[in-house]
């Protein structure tokens, strides 16, 4: 059983697009159950662009901090990550590890832009998240904070994933979830919708968080 710190170290979980709290859950109470103080958030991202998601939602919940702020994220929360520390440089981030994140964007969300049910379904941060130039993720940079990514190569739409090149979670490849910058960077055979459910990977986001590197891959030089 792990040693129950005395002053636990807060992570903040953000879930991804159509999401909330609730799905971020079993990964909250494996952060609790290994020593740390997890902060669920929930955010509308359906009904606003990640610029307003982060600014009105996200940081008002976690600043006037003292301590670097450690994030868990899956899929869009990633993206509000580097929102964040672009358009506030000065606040302090701890660890980060991103769950599935478009950090290239989405081939799926490129593709079906055109289609308006599609861009309605999705909202305004959904339509930011192509692959095309001027994409919201391909403008924000490398990681400026430590970073460790787990990428998922399963999927549960053969559909979808016809779309995209390449071994993939059927939303995005496993290359567009890479950023220049990150610390470690690790595959597994889980598909995006469930990344946050796995075992496995929430052993390897604890391990990051201690570490800094994850226990199944070898650190990028």
């Amino acid at each position: 059983m792990t040693e129950k710190r005395r002053n636990p170290t807060k992570v903040v979980l953000l879930h991804g697009l159509g999401r909330a709290s609730l799905s971020m859950a079993y990964l909250a109470n494996q952060l609790a159950k290994a020593g740390y103080d997890p902060v669920n958030l929930s955010y509308p991202s359906f009904k606003y662009p990640v610029e307003k998601l982060a600014t009105d939602f996200v940081l008002p919940a976690i600043l006037n901090r003292d301590e670097p702020t450690h994030f868990v994220t899956h899929s869009l929360g990633g993206i509000i990550v580097r929102q964040i520390a672009d358009s506030n440089p000065d606040f302090r981030i701890g660890r980060v590890v991103m769950l599935a994140p478009p950090n290239a964007g989405s081939e799926v969300a490129e593709t079906l832009s055109k289609w308006a049910w599609f861009r309605a379904f999705n909202g305004p941060a959904g339509e930011q998240l192509g692959t095309s130039a001027k994409s919201l993720p391909k403008s924000l940079g490398p990681a400026p904070f430590q970073l460790g990514i787990i990428a998922g190569n399963r999927t549960v739409n053969p559909l979808l994933s016809r779309l995209i090149e390449g071994e993939n979670d059927g939303r995005f490849s496993v290359e567009n979830a890479k950023l220049e910058g990150m610390a470690d960077f690790l595959v597994l055979p889980v598909s995006h919708p469930f990344i946050m459910l796995n075992k496995t990977v929430s052993e390897e986001t604890i391990h990051f968080l201690e570490h800094g590197a994850f226990q199944g891959s070898e650190k990028i030089p």
